[in-house]
């Protein structure tokens, strides 16, 4: 499944593979997030053709509730009923756990929630996310787990992580002894979880490792901690964590601190944020981020940058990208999140190369603080 090429010699930044049978993943990479079966204004064929995507995400919570797994099943799975023959992931609602505090809650046998739609109840356990996602079809299925707050206490965040031990080992042996709906492989990721604890991370990380998972994931980071107390969680991980195996860092993050966590060892990222800001008026570029609502951009009559390959910075003017926000144009909307999810992809296609060329070290560093730099 997983085949690591190498590993750069002055950070932990690692380039490899990870194979299934809807196609082959390099790492490091970025996953769009395609909540409903849809990242938010951008087809398919744009994102094989323009942004390079090699994997996309669905949330199984949301994909449970709305279409429902009868619809996703009759259609032949969530590959079939989306029109994507590649790869996707699946999360296991976990995360929505922790975000929809107010109407959940947690039980030995898993955890008790009202929809966010109509109030009407449901139950996950780690079992039944095991079959939603056989349903579902994904490539690679996350574990249900329990994500804490930040801040916990110690106390807290150890008998998260002893529920979350438990409900792994309860799901790991549900997918064991379970077969794929379709005709095609599943694997399943582990979340190490553990709170901001350096002493309960190692021992998740032991724990979910010896669960002999096919890929491990972190979660429990970035909910609102400090961003260097997150990479130094990061950092401690990853020194835990087989080498053999991929490591997806769940939930990050801005272009900068994809590239701090790389150099930690970490292989696999999601987020929503390239899209939800870019919805916002956020553009990410190569030296820095814009926000195309400032006054600034109401008469700049140039593209952002010829260079880069989209059609928001190298074909259209400035002025009227502002235009098209300030007037709430679905236009814009469409050609911001297609930009930025492109930027990502060639990110990490620019780490990639980096790190196979023995360059990371001294580049990425340089890079990341121009990242955050405001234009």
């Amino acid at each position: 499944m997983f085949e690591l090429h190498k590993t750069a010699t002055t950070t932990k930044a690692r380039l490899g593979t990870l194979t299934t049978d809807h196609g082959t993943i390099e790492t490091p990479i970025f996953m769009p997030v395609g909540t409903l079966g849809t990242v938010k204004a951008v087809k398919q064929d744009e994102l094989i053709r323009k942004v390079k995507a090699q994997i996309i995400l669905g949330n199984t919570y949301h994909l449970y509730l709305r279409p429902g797994c009868e619809i996703i099943e009759n259609a032949g799975g969530l590959h079939s009923f989306i029109s994507w023959d590649h790869p996707i992931l699946t999360d296991s609602g976990g995360y929505q756990i922790f975000s929809l505090s107010d109407n959940r809650e947690l039980k030995e046998e898993g955890a008790h929630f009202k929809s966010h739609l109509d109030g009407s109840k449901h139950l996950f356990t780690p079992e039944n996310v095991v079959e939603i996602q056989r349903i579902l079809g994904s490539d690679i299925m996350m574990i249900l787990d329990e994500c804490p707050p930040y801040p916990s206490s110690h106390d807290y965040a150890k008998e998260s992580m002893e529920l979350t031990h438990r409900w792994e080992k309860r799901g790991r042996d549900a997918f064991l002894n379970s077969i794929p709906h379709y005709n095609h492989q599943q694997f399943q990721f582990g979340i190490v979880q553990g709170g901001t604890y350096p002493d309960l991370r190692k021992e998740s990380a032991k724990y979910i490792t010896d669960l002999d998972f096919e890929g491990i994931a972190i979660g429990g980071l970035s909910v609102g901690e400090p961003i260097e107390l997150m990479y130094e969680m990061t950092d401690l991980n990853t020194d835990y964590l087989p080498k053999e195996k991929p490591r997806y860092l769940m939930g990050v993050g801005k272009p900068a601190n994809l590239l701090h966590c790389i150099a930690r060892g970490i292989d696999m990222f999601d987020c929503v944020l390239p899209t939800r800001n870019a919805r916002n008026g956020q553009i990410f570029t190569p030296d820095g981020y814009v926000n195309i609502r400032n006054a600034k951009w109401k008469n700049h009559n140039r593209p952002l940058d010829p260079d880069f390959p989209t059609d928001l910075c190298s074909r259209y003017k400035m002025s009227y990208i502002h235009h098209l926000f300030r007037n709430n144009e679905l236009l814009g909307l469409a050609l911001a999140s297609l930009h930025n999810l492109t930027f990502y992809l060639w990110l990490m296609e620019e780490a990639r190369n980096r790190i196979a060329d023995d360059t990371f070290h001294s580049w990425y560093k340089q890079k990341a603080e121009l990242l955050d730099t405001k234009i």
